[in-house]
């Protein structure tokens, strides 16, 4: 079966075949509660031949506007379901792809436990897209870490290694070796174990900041790094492009973890049971199974090259998932489903995760809440701001540092969104140090459209009001 028949709806009995589909493509294998809850909005399947995918998106802009339930309307942008309608997407035909999908996922879960289904899905579309990497415009990294040892970070990157194209392990290997073994036309796949060995603290970092710039830089096609070569010394270009996946301890530095599908791995629990991989018993398989994805795969590299999927999120994200999307569309089944679910609840669970980090937008979101809670004022006194940051009982501000965030580290994180203290006009009538409302809107529109307000504590008069520190 080709991949344009897999599109194509079988006559009568649609929706009991579709619902079996879905129960088949679910493996169970003994994880956590998935990123969020499943949505209720239903989409109809009209499957378009030669256009895998097709019926996604006529079925998406024929629910532009899909009806919620109050409770649903109700919440905010950022509190709603990121999967609202993409769990009814209509199953497609299944094809000899979806059954390697399928094959794969099995293989992987008898190794390792993953954080939940939709990131156990994501590793399966993203090994097989190393596979048609001469068709992607963006090479996405597949981040693989984990808050301490035996996580099972370097288990599933032996897996990985059985089952990628073209793996290269990049161990203690120098960056000058890695760029001059990219081959454009065909690059391999790059695989980097304890990387928080090579990011793990500013002095590792700064040292290895070559390795970085070669990650980043090869996540999208076209970018090359000039060296001297040769006695006469001729700059030459070398490619970068190439997937790569990146297992350590704790997060990857920024750069790569925005260009990357990231799997928080975790220790397993009491019962939770993998099997032993044994590279004399495994491996045979692994590379059996390897090459028949591989012998599928190929011959659909312009296919792959000339779709362009509805994506369920925007900009570089959508950049990095959308190979893991046309795999799963050019193999059918349930895969177009899994991929989108997967893409936008992941995506989603590492938007929240970086809106807690505390730095970045969560200072600027919680100093909008600050100003919400006091009724939208032109201003506040910076004494009276780093008080209400630090009664938030769910904020890190009242512990950040040694005595808690001063006036000299909240102007140095709001100096990177270009925001500066001034003399400010209090309610008493008094001139203080202070930040104008004003100076927020635009970083607030751009890094935290929504805020919900909280109780605002009240602040202290007289006396018991904190002493003014540092503006500096």
């Amino acid at each position: 079966m080709t991949p344009h028949q897999s599109h194509v709806n079988r006559p009568g009995g649609q929706g009991v075949r579709a619902r079996n589909r879905q129960r088949s493509c679910r493996v169970q294998p003994e994880n956590p509660e998935p990123y969020s809850a499943p949505a209720q909005t239903s989409w109809s399947a009209t499957a378009i031949p030669g256009q895998p995918g097709a019926h996604l998106r006529t079925a998406q802009t024929g629910d532009a506007h899909p009806d919620l339930s109050d409770d649903a309307a109700a919440r905010s942008g950022d509190e709603a379901d990121a999967t609202s309608g993409l769990e009814a997407i209509p199953d497609a035909e299944p094809t000899i792809g979806s059954k390697l999908l399928d094959e794969l996922r099995a293989q992987i879960a008898q190794f390792v436990i993953p954080p939940s289904q939709e990131a156990l899905d994501a590793i399966v579309l993203w090994v097989a897209a190393t596979h048609l990497q001469p068709a992607w415009q963006h090479a996405p990294r597949l981040a693989v870490v984990g808050p301490a040892k035996r996580c099972g970070k370097s288990r599933l990157l032996d897996v990985l290694t059985e089952t990628v194209h073209d793996p290269m392990l990049t161990i203690n290997t120098t960056p000058a070796a890695i760029f001059r073994s990219i081959d454009e036309d065909n690059p391999p796949t790059l695989l980097v174990d304890e990387a928080d060995t090579i990011f793990g603290t500013p002095k590792q970092a700064e040292r290895n900041e070559e390795t970085r710039g070669l990650l980043n830089a090869g996540h999208q096609r076209g970018r090359y790094v000039t060296r001297i070569v040769g006695n006469d010394h001729t700059p030459h270009k070398f490619a970068t492009f190439a997937m790569a996946a990146i297992a350590g301890i704790g997060d990857l530095p920024d750069t790569v973890m925005d260009r990357a599908v990231v799997i928080r791995m975790r220790r397993r629990a009491e019962g939770e049971k993998v099997k032993p991989f044994r590279s004399r018993r495994d491996i045979p398989a692994l590379h059996e199974l390897r090459d028949r994805i591989h012998a599928w795969a190929r011959p659909l590299l312009v296919e792959a090259a000339n779709l362009e999927p509805e994506m369920p999120v925007e900009d570089r994200a959508a950049d990095t998932w959308e190979p893991l999307v046309i795999v799963a569309d050019l193999a059918g089944g349930c895969w177009p489903r899994l991929a989108r679910v997967a893409c936008a609840r992941m995506v989603a669970a590492e938007a929240a995760a970086e809106e807690d980090h505390p730095s970045g937008a969560r200072i600027l979101a919680d100093i909008r809440r600050a100003f919400v809670g006091r009724g939208e004022p032109e201003s506040l006194s910076t004494e009276e701001l780093l008080y209400l940051l630090r009664q938030d009982p769910e904020s890190p501000w009242a512990e950040w540092g040694r005595s808690g965030l001063t006036a000299r580290g909240l102007g140095a994180m709001l100096r990177e969104f270009g925001i500066k203290p001034g003399n400010v006009r209090v309610a008493d009538g008094t001139q203080r140090k202070g930040y104008m409302r004003n100076k927020f809107l635009d970083a607030w529109r751009r890094y935290c459209p929504t805020v919900h307000s909280v109780d605002t504590p009240s602040v202290p008069s007289g006396d018991t009001r904190p002493a003014a520190l540092d503006e500096g």
